[in-house]
Parts: C-alpha cells; sequence; structure tokens
C-alpha cells in the first residue's frame, strides 16, 4: 500500500482575494503559488458540473495551505461553534501566543483570550473574514 503523508489543508471560500490578504498579511503567510484550473476533468474530479477552481497555496511551515474560490459556488457551510459535527478548523503552532494575540488587528474575531488548557496547551481560536475557525496554538 502507497503511504500517505500530509501535502495541504484547504479552505473554500467566497472571496479569495480577501481572505487571501488575512492569511498573508495577518496571519503572515507567504504565498507560493496562485493559478486557476477548469476543465472536464477538473469538474468530474471535484464533483462540480462545470467548475473553475481559483487557487492560492501559502506556505504553512511544515503544511501548505490551500484558499480556492469555485465557480459555481455552492452554499455556506461554515460553522458557528467548534462542537458542531462537521466543524473544521486549520491549526498553527507559534513560539509565543500571548504575543501574537497581542499583535492581532482589532477588526479580528477571536472566541477568547489565549487560554492554557489542563493539558499545558495554550490555545487561541479565531475566525478568517469568512468565519472560518482558525486555531493558533502554543506548546
Amino acid at each position: 500500500m502507497t503511504e500517505l503523508t500530509a501535502h495541504h489543508v484547504g479552505v473554500t471560500v467566497t472571496d479569495l482575494e480577501e481572505v487571501l490578504a488575512f492569511y498573508r498579511d495577518v496571519l503572515g503567510f507567504d504565498v507560493l503559488d496562485r493559478f486557476t484550473v477548469s476543465g472536464e476533468a477538473f469538474a468530474d474530479g471535484v464533483g462540480v458540473v462545470g467548475a473553475t477552481g481559483r487557487f492560492a497555496h501559502l506556505d504553512g511551515g511544515s503544511v501548505r495551505v490551500e484558499l480556492v474560490e469555485y465557480d459555481p459556488e455552492g452554499s455556506n457551510c461554515t460553522a458557528d461553534a467548534i462542537n458542531q459535527p462537521g466543524a473544521k478548523h486549520v491549526g498553527f503552532v507559534v513560539d509565543d501566543v500571548a504575543a501574537f494575540y497581542d499583535g492581532l488587528p482589532a477588526d479580528v474575531e477571536t472566541l477568547s483570550e489565549p487560554r492554557t488548557t489542563e493539558s499545558g496547551t495554550t490555545i487561541l481560536f479565531l475566525r478568517d473574514p469568512e468565519g472560518n475557525l482558525v486555531e493558533v496554538l502554543e506548546t
């Protein structure tokens, strides 16, 4: 059997430019690549008739972050709470969550201030401009 290794985490968005600016300018990720994919093979592969995807790949350190805007756009399924079945989030590690939190622009929505859990991990959950959950942690 072929061994699987992580390549990327994907986040589907409605406004690629707005969300890309957040991941690049607020979270500090470098843009690795931008491209558009369409055609019958792509549409068949993603299971969306007539699909075109506009992609941005970002350097997330040990994993690539893929932002993609689809045409046609599907319905919104952003979870309101982390405990909702089907809720998803992307997680990133920093050396100092409190310093990261202090450096966030005032308009970035967070679920709380940084909290150290009983496991000893300090966590911070925030939302990107479209409401997708992002976890920043310090172990």
